[in-house]
């Protein structure tokens, strides 16, 4: 017979309840009975060490958390700016906060331990400023030019720039193959921490609505406030009420940045026709959507809403046309290449700089291999290939 886990039931209901599954959820995970699974967490009866393990391995937990005597210590949970009635986060949302936020918290420690002082443009501003003053503030220290990209990949660019003044960016769409992320649940969440500010964009979007939700997640470092977003670019217009005030300004901040308003004005006066093709071409350029380029136009009186009623139509007709043509491209590149590099995206997922900080420290014999390996969730002998993606 098998050896059991002599566990305990609370902290085993917590480590589920936490990481957002049912009963039916947590027992289709190791193959048993609801029933059986309810007299593990009522302490009636005890799994084995593999069925624990597993349990562990699917809640995110340690398994040595499981013998603990009482429920330990979580994270808070981040302040909830999402649009009023969103849906409760689920397990894949779950995990991607906590994941991010043990890594910050290692890295934040570390960072004050090293001496590091605690960077300057954290907590500038707050939303009683205005946007156009934040956005050029973040452009400036980014040292971006919004008229003026220096790469064909705009996202890129902006996480680059971000990066290079120790703001981490992590990029994923994916807990594993079985457990994604919703977009409309979470699009993006920032932690305001002066020395490792983090920010996670969710790549279930396409590259513009991705764009802005990081520009608008560098608002939340700028003014301080540490949060969870969703539905970022509507937020710019329509119903406002349903939005949080944090939100609304920071799109505000997100867009005076991307698209400020004397970079827009010069082109204009350049014969803009106000035609859908120019404003689609407009927005290509700025690396937005046309939707958000469109809004940006009638929020600064550059256009009347009938224009932009028109435009916002035959925006809408296009981006269904550009939806279609993205997945035929997307499962023709899946037949030809199969797939994405894994590595790649781990890579984006654990951010760039804080791959290259665990990978220095291990290097340098601050941290063990085993602890390096499971910051970055991939086997030391695997390290070379995530060097390659950064130094190559």
């Amino acid at each position: 017979m098998a050896e059991k886990a002599y566990i305990n039931p609370v902290v085993l209901q917590w480590a589920r309840k936490t990481a957002k599954m049912t009963v039916e959820d947590a027992a289709a995970k190791v193959s048993v009975k609801v029933e059986r699974y309810e007299s593990w967490e009522k302490g009636e009866d005890y799994p084995t060490i593999r069925q624990a393990q597993k349990l562990a391995h699917d809640f995110r937990r340690p398994f040595a958390l499981f013998f603990f005597p009482k429920v330990p210590r979580d994270f808070q949970p981040l302040q909830d700016f999402r649009k009023a009635g969103s849906i409760e986060l689920g397990t894949a949302s779950t995990f991607i906060i906590r994941e991010i936020r043990q890594k910050q918290a290692w890295i934040s420690e570390l960072n004050q331990e090293s001496g590091e002082k605690p960077l300057p443009f954290v907590g500038t501003f707050s939303i009683k400023d205005k946007p156009e003053q934040v956005a050029a503030d973040i452009l400036s220290t980014l040292a971006i030019d919004p008229s003026q990209y220096k790469k064909s990949n705009i996202i890129n660019e902006w996480i680059l720039a971000a990066e290079a003044q120790g703001i981490f960016v992590s990029r994923s769409s994916f807990i594993h193959s079985r457990l994604t992320l919703d977009s409309e649940e979470l699009q993006g969440f920032a932690i305001a921490d002066p020395y490792a500010p983090f920010v996670f964009v969710n790549s279930d979007d396409w590259n513009a609505p991705q764009l802005f939700t990081l520009v608008h997640e560098l608002a939340h470092i700028w003014i301080a406030e540490t949060g969870i977003s969703n539905e970022v670019e509507s937020a710019i217009i329509g119903d406002r009420n349903k939005f949080h005030p944090v939100e609304l300004f920071c799109n505000e901040v997100a867009a005076s940045a991307l698209m400020p308003k004397h970079v827009i004005t010069q082109a204009l006066e350049n014969g803009f026709g106000y035609s859908y093709a120019e404003v689609y071409a407009l927005a290509k350029k700025f690396g937005v959507s046309s939707y958000a380029l469109l809004v940006r136009l009638y929020r600064i009186g550059m256009l009347a809403l009938p224009q932009y009623t028109m435009l916002k139509k035959q925006a809408d007709i296009g981006f269904q046309e550009f939806l279609q043509k993205e997945e035929v491209r997307k499962a023709k590149q899946k037949e030809s290449e199969g797939g994405p590099n894994p590595y790649l995206l781990k890579l984006n997922k654990n951010s760039r700089l804080f791959t290259q900080t665990v990978l220095d420290a291990f290097r340098g014999g601050v941290i063990e291999p085993t602890h390096a390996s499971n910051l970055l969730n991939v086997h030391v002998n695997k390290f070379p290939k995530l060097e390659s993606l950064i130094y190559g």
